[in-house]
């Protein structure tokens, strides 16, 4: 039997150091100004930069790492066939832009894997058992739920029923490193509950990292060219980067909240200690992936299988199988397990992979592993993490995140309040700053005032929603 599926979220890095400008075309330097200077080429940033455009407006994307797609990335190389080492999904299939915006680009997007197996130990679990743990999810779900709708915020973990039995592991990593990559314990419960379903799924064959970077490749952009310092005073607005300095009249910044907080980009003046502490409640969970090319199915699985394993602990993984049809499976670990096997590089965490497989489908699997490939979000200086994820009392830090500084606008996942952690988060939040920004320079006109509409809330599907990472 199969359950609801959750979405995931994997990560990874890998670092180029050409500077390139536009779809290919080398540049030693960038342009000295720009209208709209966007911080970061991932999915808020590539939005935002397309919105500049569409206003017949000029920017300038500058981005630190040397490629497109920020914690989007696919890897055509590795394993012959697309390999999506960062988000993987894209959600709200009904209208969603990126969807309609991929097929106008010539790709496929199809509907993602709708459901999980479980393992309990080197069988499936018995149609009893998956119904038991359904329920227990239920229960753990509800329960965190109803946790959040309180007045006061608190952690997950506190809002966890105590008698969940045999499941508890397992509940704890599905609700909490299998989709946020942090342990239930580092939650806000009111951000999980608050947090927009997201069970419906879509891919894109040709790999969700190779969309957004085919959805900014014809922008003004410098790769390769972080920014060190933004100057936002009342005379002056300047990004300054290691080939030079910018003059602007607006910065849209997209950089991760643990990049934001780390001091890499120097800001005169600094930034307000509201912010900064909006983004140190929003720090990144850890979620990595672990890819391994297993060669004449020994798993006995069926094409896009999505297995889990009854778990004591969050010491486990979510298995990817046979993706698209193909000898490919992925193992996706998160929370502080993860975290602490990512830091002990990727030899450790290709030897984990391989173990969890033969616990679980016998020594068989681990003897057909042709290739090997792990990710490391965590160790990317551009990214520092995998997603967002509010700690107890931190939800409203993201609404701070969103207000104006000036010529300043943040913008990102983590600046969403109910679709962080996603993809379609990002895009939506990037084109929302822009639009604030084309208001700042006046090349738009100030939104009619309008009565106040009631706050847009998620949509429940059934009984059980969770909140995904940026997939």
């Amino acid at each position: 039997m199969t359950f609801t599926r959750r979405g995931f979220l994997a990560a990874s890095a890998a670092l180029a150091t050409t500077p390139m400008l536009g779809s290919g075309a080398r540049a030693a330097t960038a342009p000295r100004d720009a209208d709209i200077v966007v911080i970061g080429a991932g999915a808020a940033g590539i939005a935002a930069a397309r919105r500049v455009v569409a206003a017949n407006r000029k920017v300038l994307v500058l981005e630190a790492s040397g490629q497109l797609g920020g914690r989007c990335r696919t890897d055509p190389a590795t394993f012959g066939e697309p390999f999506d080492r960062g988000a993987r999904w894209l959600y709200n299939p009904d209208g969603n832009p990126l969807a309609k915006l991929a097929r106008a680009a010539g790709l496929d997007i199809m509907a993602a894997p709708v459901g999980h197996k479980i393992r309990v130990g080197r069988r499936n679990a018995r149609p009893g058992e998956t119904e038991q743990f359904l329920a227990a999810l239920v229960r753990a779900k509800r329960s965190i739920d109803d946790a959040g709708r309180g007045k006061l915020d608190t952690s997950c973990a506190a809002a966890l029923p105590k008698d969940l039995g045999d499941w508890t592991g397992t509940a704890d990593f599905v609700l909490g490193p299998a989709t946020t990559g942090k342990d239930l314990n580092e939650l806000s419960a009111m951000d999980k509950t608050r947090a927009q379903n997201r069970n419906a799924a879509l891919a894109c064959r040709q790999g969700l990292g190779t969309l957004v970077a085919k959805l900014g490749e014809q922008l003004p952009l410098a790769l390769s060219t972080p920014a060190t310092r933004i100057v936002w005073t009342n005379r002056e607005v300047v990004v300054e980067t290691a080939s030079g300095r910018i003059a602007t009249r607006a910065i849209i910044l997209t950089v991760s909240t643990n990049v934001l907080t780390s001091g890499t980009i120097k800001f005169t003046p600094e930034l307000p200690k509201r912010q900064l502490d909006a983004a140190a409640k929003l720090s990144l969970g850890s979620y990595d992936r672990i890819a391994l090319q297993i060669a004449g199915n020994p798993l006995g699985l069926s094409r896009d299988d999505l297995i889990i394993e009854q778990s004591s602990s969050t010491q486990t993984g979510l298995l990817f199988a046979n993706i698209g049809g193909s000898s490919l499976c992925t193992i996706d670990v998160g929370g502080s397990f993860g975290r602490d096997l990512s830091s002990q590089g990727e030899a450790a965490m290709v030897a984990f992979g391989k173990e969890w497989l033969t616990k679980l489908f016998g020594s068989d699997a681990a003897a057909a592993v042709k290739a090997s490939a792990a990710t490391r979000w965590n160790a990317a200086p551009t990214i520092l993490g995998a997603m967002s994820a509010a700690v107890p009392g931190g939800q409203g830090s993201r609404k701070i995140l969103t207000e104006p500084l000036g010529p300043l606008f943040l913008a990102g996942e983590a600046t969403h309040e109910i679709m962080w952690g996603t993809v379609d988060g990002a895009w939506e939040s990037g084109e929302r700053a822009a639009e604030a920004a084309l208001r700042r320079i006046g090349a738009l006109k100030e939104p009619e005032p309008v009565e106040a509409a009631e706050p847009r809330r998620p949509r429940r599907r059934g009984s059980i929603r969770s909140a995904s990472p940026i997939d």
